[in-house]
């Protein structure tokens, strides 16, 4: 299998272990969009990197960076869900348009190097 491959299949394995969170008619909170992030990672060995509200957008939604894998192997993802409720979209960070697609592989560089300092 190549590269490209796994990462997709990565991010589908993921994505289907994700729980949809219905629309409650308020905003989703920050620890129910951790919970279905974390539980998602759960099934695939996943580490979550961080996580935040993005609110410039036409489309509010709650993202999140994580990584699957060790050294040379490991493979970023970026997940997201609208504010108001749904499914959890899972994508590779090579093919996200997200901005912190490029930031989850300078943080976990960083939490690696904080790491071995510590």
């Amino acid at each position: 299998m190549d590269q490209q491959a796994g990462e997709e299949s990565i991010a589908n394995t993921v994505s289907e272990n994700a729980v949809e969170l219905a629309e409650k008619g308020a905003p989703i909170e920050d620890s129910d969009f951790e919970e279905v992030v974390r539980g998602a990672l759960d099934a695939v060995g996943g580490t979550l990197l961080f996580k935040m509200r993005v609110e410039q957008s036409e489309e509010p939604h709650l993202a999140a960076a994580a990584f699957v894998g060790e050294g040379e192997t490991r493979q970023f993802l970026v997940l997201t869900m609208p504010i108001s409720g749904g499914r959890l979209r899972v994508e590779t960070a090579a093919k996200s348009t997200s901005p912190i697609a490029g930031i989850a592989a300078a943080y976990a560089g960083l939490a690696d190097a904080f790491g071995t300092a510590a």
